[in-house]
């Protein structure tokens, strides 16, 4: 900036400080940014955010909060702007089921009491609930210090106002706030964002962030997205809000504003998928319990209560089917028992709404696995239930006793899967193993696909029973070798193996395979006769019928390297490359081939 526009930029700000509310109408206006369910591609609500101060000098909306907050006129700006995102908000055709997100500067803390009556006020003559709105708490400023501040969310939530905490992970106290009041929804920074598709510390980190989140009953919301990378990371990962420039960018006019952007919920998915068994077994076990609207009047809780007499909770959902929490019958027993207790409840100057009684529930996705489940049941201290979602909306609750039925109906399922011969997982974990394993760039994985060589004329000459004594030695052998937790051992059937292997070398592996073969080959060449050992083959007949020599048995194994950092969507690219590099194998004087993904195509 030039001498002359930096003093022209000074003056500007000198006379707009004079009239700051008053210039500010003129020029200052609220930009949407959307923000979307990462499953469906839904709009889910938008960010209000400021536009249009720097014509009155202000380079950004900090600035002339900042500056607002010296001349004593913040509550009165932030009064006038928080009244027109509003305005718009009206306009949207959505505006029912839509969440409009307003951040609140800390400083106003102490006046936030009346921004609120404010806000209700306009609400209330709007015809629109106080859960369409969501306050942003800023952590620029250490709020815990404020202390007013207790009090203010607390009104908060029992006037039904929704609480997000904003640019998680850089700001002042924020697993305090976690800890000490219930939180809806949890904004990660854009910090921690940036980039994550290529750094695994952040990965690990935004994983954990989740899984806490989740097991509070929050939902997280990614800011700043602005790759399809850091998007299908974030998705897959559990988060259940997106938002940045990869999505929409903010704009001030209405008719821009989408209602859905649908190519998100197919992006990076495998075409054809299955449903997981987990997925499978949890849909068998979810109770729909009925649900209370946050926005009913508490007489018709009491009434669920009186139809269930044997339910001690019920889901609370919002407009749009989201869950809120869970209202428990001790919350109101209080009233019942007391005389004119329910009267006192329905008392409009006493002002006990549903949201007064909510309780934060943990919140899991239909399509987290049984062990997840059960890690956040581990995890949770006095909750009554999981209240499971598909696509954030409400599809049931999952209790304790309904979770053990699942994990052993599933273990029954992996028994029935595994093959009586070797007890290795068959084909649905090994394509489970796969199809994690693809979309998990972190590390190098091999797919090492075994297949004996020369198998059925033995079989044929020697009998099943020393078939099935050459598969078993195999078996034993991959156990003996490929242990750790990296490893993942499959017996697709018959003289067919899989070995799964993420974060090693080529060179470390080759040195496993090497030894595995060479115990193979010793312990095989021993079942044959002396006679056929003798002479390095054995007479044996062809697939037509004709009477032929077979070479000794062996087991060849071709070996498909998947980099770090590569993410396939689709699996079935892979078995294609891995059937190609098997017959390459079997056609090798060594019997093992490598090849990385790239060249198998």
């Amino acid at each position: 900036m030039s001498v002359a526009a930096a003093t022209e930029l000074g003056m500007l700000r000198r006379y707009a400080s004079d009239q700051l509310v008053t210039l500010a109408k003129v020029v200052v206006e609220s930009a949407f940014q959307p923000i979307v369910e990462a499953g469906t591609g839904a709009v889910f609500g938008y960010e209000s955010l400021m536009r249009g101060q720097e014509r009155i000098g202000f380079e950004s909306p900090i600035d002339i909060l900042d500056e607002a907050e010296r001349i004593g006129q913040l509550l009165a700006l932030e009064q006038m702007v928080s009244s027109r995102a509003l305005a718009k908000f009206l306009t949207l055709p959505n505006r029912a089921t839509a969440t409009l997100f307003l951040n609140l500067d800390v400083r106003l803390i102490a006046s936030g009491e009346e921004l609120l009556d404010g806000l209700l006020q306009h609400l209330k003559n709007a015809g629109i609930k106080p859960s369409s709105i969501c306050f942003e708490l800023s952590e620029r400023f250490d709020n815990s210090k404020v202390p007013e501040f207790a009090a203010l969310v607390a009104k908060m939530r029992r006037t039904g106002f929704k609480l997000a905490v904003d640019d998680f992970g850089v700001g002042h106290g924020e697993m305090k706030l976690l800890c000490d009041h219930a939180i809806d929804y949890l904004k990660i920074d854009r910090y921690f964002i940036s980039g994550i598709d290529g750094n695994a510390r952040k990965r690990h980190l935004l994983k954990n962030i989740v899984n806490i989140a989740h097991v509070l009953g929050t939902r997280v919301v990614a800011e700043g997205i602005e790759t399809e990378a850091e998007f299908l990371v974030c998705r897959d990962f559990g988060v259940d809000l997106v938002q940045g420039w990869f999505i929409a960018r903010p704009t001030t006019l209405v008719n821009e504003l989408k209602p859905s952007f649908p190519h998100l919920r197919d992006l990076g998915k495998p075409k054809g998928s299955h449903q997981a068994l987990d997925e499978i077994l949890i849909r068998k076990q979810i109770e729909m319990l009925p649900t209370v609207n946050e926005n009913d009047n508490i007489d018709s809780v009491f009434e669920l209560f009186r139809r269930n007499p044997r339910q001690s909770f019920f889901p609370v959902v919002s407009a749009d089917n989201e869950p809120r929490g869970i209202i428990p019958e001790y919350h109101l027993k209080e009233y019942i028992y007391q005389p004119f207790g329910r009267e006192l409840l329905k008392n409009k100057a006493y002002a006990r709404a549903i949201s007064h009684f909510i309780e934060k529930a943990p919140i899991v996705s239909l399509d987290s696995g049984a062990d997840k489940l059960l890690e956040i049941f581990a995890n949770m201290e006095g909750s009554s239930c999981l209240i499971v979602t598909e696509n954030m909306r409400y599809a049931g609750i999952v209790s304790a006793a309904s979770l053990l039925k699942v994990i052993n109906e599933k273990q029954l399922k992996v028994a029935q899967d595994q093959n009586p011969l070797t007890g290795l997982p068959g084909n649905r974990a090994i394509g489970e193993f796969m199809q994690a394993a693809v979309r998990d760039g972190d590390v190098t994985r091999h797919f090492c696909y075994c297949d004996f060589d020369n198998f059925k004329p033995f079989n044929d000459a020697y009998g099943f029973h020393f078939g099935d004594h050459a598969i078993s030695l195999f078996a034993s052998l991959m156990h003996r070798y490929f242990f750790a937790d990296h490893h993942f051992l499959g017996h697709v059937g018959g003289d067919d193996f899989f070995i799964g292997v993420t974060g090693s070398s080529v060179v470390e592996l080759g040195k496993v395979i090497d030894r595995l073969l060479t115990d193979f080959h010793d312990g095989v060449f021993a079942l044959y006769s002396e006679a056929d050992r003798a002479a390095g083959r054995m007479k044996g007949h062809d697939r037509s019928g004709a009477e032929t020599f077979f070479p000794l048995m062996r087991c060849s194994i071709g070996v498909l390297e998947l980099p770090r950092g590569l993410v396939i969507d689709d699996v079935s690219r892979v078995g294609t490359a891995i059937a190609g590099i098997k017959a390459k194998a079997k056609e090798s004087d060594s019997g093992v081939v490598f090849h990385p993904i790239g060249d198998a195509y």
